[in-house]
């Protein structure tokens, strides 16, 4: 207690005489003695520092609050109420070392820091080297891109079953995110499957080429089984659930409900039926050679009654990236897509369903030609 007095009167003394730097050498010199002595502290002692130090941290530039924070984040038992305070500080050069690395620093306090701060902050926390699911909950509600790459990257992160619900779902329009989701062995396996059926072939190629041996295996075993999904549900849309959704979007189309808003939502749902009849009505062309359209793996083929019933790129992208609609695509891929649905006109793909449904009853040869065809003619 002596020696705390000592040290509150040599603050006092620093303080008063209104000199920057005789409080910066003071706070340097407890700091010293701090750290040369931690290990052999008790818990009065460190309450001592804590206040010693507390008072000058009030008072101290934010250059020397880095350098403290720098050499106080390392040190498990150091002063709790001074970590605190740095944790919280505004500038993330003060808060950064403390954040990353203190173990004073309890779930409350880091998830409280995660509802406040900055993303600066917010991703700080997350490259910390143990992190509790109720902390990750907290980041990836208000985190950014960077937040939720460093989360997804940190074995040393938990997550609950929304927070990795929240991963997957961003994982979807980032190749780079479904990487790293995509390498981790917590994944609850439902997730995983959504993720890996959502993921473009290049992602899927990436993550079993830089996977190790046990990831590679869980992977395969994933994509075997969405594989077979894919097919069983391709094998359960029957001529008869393609006569019911001809029939639905027949009495939609008689209602005046019948519109790119309804074809939308269908999509968005991974009907498939009822995206081909529908489709079939605003391009006027028969329903057989639309789903033969949609469904024949070509690219250019997709976009032409697409174009003819004057659909935005909106609505196509979801057609393009449905499950059971489209295809894995991969972000170039669909890009190419864009760009090639913006320079065909409405006029040449209504030509072009035309010329087709004259040509349908001719030999497959011959319509393995019209889809070169086809495809030139997008390309021009």
């Amino acid at each position: 207690m002596s020696a705390g007095r000592s040290l509150i009167a040599e603050l006092e003394a620093a303080i008063k005489s209104g000199s920057k730097d005789k409080r910066v050498e003071t706070l340097r010199r407890i700091t010293d003695l701090f750290v040369v002595s931690a290990d052999r502290l008790n818990d009065r002692q460190i309450e001592v520092f804590d206040d010693v130090l507390g008072y000058l941290v009030k008072r101290i530039e934010d250059q020397a609050l880095a350098e403290l924070s720098t050499r106080l984040g390392p040190i498990a038992n150091a002063p709790t109420e001074v970590v605190r305070r740095l944790a919280r500080h505004d500038h993330i050069e003060v808060a950064h070392p403390v954040l990353t690395q203190s173990a004073r620093l309890s779930d409350e306090d880091l998830i409280e820091i995660a509802k406040t701060k900055t993303q600066a902050h917010l991703l700080a926390i997350s490259g910390r080297a143990q992190i509790d699911a109720t902390v990750t909950d907290a980041l990836l509600q208000r985190g950014d891109r960077q937040v939720f790459h460093k989360l997804a990257a940190n074995n040393g992160a938990r997550f609950s079953e929304a927070g990795f619900g929240r991963l997957v779902k961003h994982s979807e329009n980032d190749e780079r995110l479904a990487e790293k989701v995509g390498l981790r062995l917590d994944v609850p396996l439902k997730l995983f499957h959504q993720l890996l059926m959502r993921a473009t072939e290049a992602v899927r190629t990436r993550l079993l080429a830089v996977a190790g041996p046990e990831s590679r295996a869980h992977i395969q075993q994933v994509l075997a089984h969405i594989s077979e999904d894919v097919e069983h549900e391709a094998s359960l849309i029957s001529e008869q659930d393609y006569a019911n959704a001809q029939v639905r979007a027949r009495m939609m189309h008689i209602e005046g409900r019948l519109n790119e808003k309804s074809l939308f939502e269908a999509a968005k749902a991974d009907r498939c039926a009822d995206v081909v009849a529908m489709l079939s009505l605003l391009c006027e062309a028969p329903m057989p050679l639309v789903q033969n359209l949609l469904q024949n793996g070509q690219r250019e083929a997709f976009l032409i009654p697409c174009k003819a019933a004057w659909l935005s790129w909106r609505t196509v992208n979801v057609m393009l990236t449905s499950r059971t609609i489209g295809r894995s695509m991969s972000g170039q891929d669909l890009e190419t897509a864009r760009k090639d649905y913006t320079k065909l006109s409405a006029s040449s793909a209504q030509r072009v369903l035309r010329f087709w449904q004259i040509r349908n009853s001719v030999s497959k040869g011959d319509a393995a030609e019209t889809l070169a065809g086809v495809a030139n003619l997008v390309r021009r």
